[in-house]
Parts: structure tokens; C-alpha cells; sequence
């Protein structure tokens, strides 16, 4: 399924993304390096071992990267003009190589564009999920919308 048009949008409205995707050392090991993130935590598997996780500590900025990416195809793709910003994220239980996440957006908020007469503001809440249902990040999206043609 392909974003939706602004007018396509009911408050209320709750997705369960189908990709789901398991996070490997690869993935965190990368996206850490490639942010220039030393973090002992996330690359070192000693002193990770030696915190209080045990265990390499996802770097919680690549799950919150994952879930508005895996949140795309069925919100923005192809609708979006601009993502206006992201509030209130939280990441309240750790993520580790291994897990399985999945995403599940409810819309929040719907709003006219004082500006942009050709789009409106949508609210998104995203919760991305752990394989024991945890909930490991939210956020608040506002993003500018397309209307419909």
C-alpha cells in the first residue's frame, strides 16, 4: 500500500506495518560508525559485557531510524512534501542484536495547512516493538501531506 492523500486520513487510524526486521550486529556496527558514534556500548563487546546490559547495546538512534523507515510505505510514500519535525521520542527498553521489531502507527492529529492550501498536517504516533511486544521507541511525526490531485 502507497501513503495516503491528506483527505485519505482518519483520526484514529492504527497500522501494523507488515516488514518486520531483525536487527544484526552488521546493522548496528554500521550505522555507529557511519554516525561517528564511539560508544563503547554499541561497539565494544567487553566493556559492553561489563555494563550493566551484559550485552551490546543497540544504538537507539538506528532503532529510531528504523521505525520511521519501516512506517514509510504505508504512511508518506509518494504523498509526502516534507516531514516537519519529531517530538517526544522515547526509547524505553533496550534493544540487542537479535531482536525483531515491527512498527505500528496511529494517527494523532489532522490539521489544515495554513500555507500550503494543497496539503494538510498529519500527526503520526509510531511504536516500534520488540518480539515480546515490549515497546522499544515512540515518537510524535508531523508531516506535510499532499492532498488528493
Amino acid at each position: 500500500m502507497a501513503g495516503k492523500f491528506f483527505d485519505e486520513w482518519v483520526l484514529g487510524e492504527r497500522i501494523e506495518h507488515p516488514i518486520r526486521r531483525t536487527v544484526t550486529e552488521t546493522d548496528n556496527l554500521l550505522f555507529s560508525t557511519m554516525t561517528h558514534n564511539p560508544q563503547p556500548l554499541h561497539i565494544d563487546v567487553e566493556a559492553a559485557k561489563a555494563s550493566g546490559f551484559g550485552q551490546i547495546l543497540v544504538n537507539s538512534t538506528f532503532t529510531f531510524s528504523l521505525l520511521v523507515g519501516l512506517s514509510v510505505g504505508e504512511t508518506t510514500l509518494g504523498t509526502l512534501v516534507a516531514n516537519l519535525g519529531f517530538d517526544t521520542v522515547v526509547t524505553p527498553n533496550p534493544v540487542f542484536i537479535g531482536d525483531t521489531l515491527h512498527a505500528v502507527t496511529e494517527v494523532t492529529g489532522l490539521r489544515e495547512s495554513k500555507s500550503r492550501p494543497d496539503a494538510g498536517i498529519v500527526t503520526f504516533t509510531h511504536e516500534m516493538r520488540n518480539q515480546r511486544g515490549e515497546v522499544v521507541c515512540r515518537c510524535e511525526r508531523s508531516a506535510l501531506i499532499q492532498r488528493r490531485g
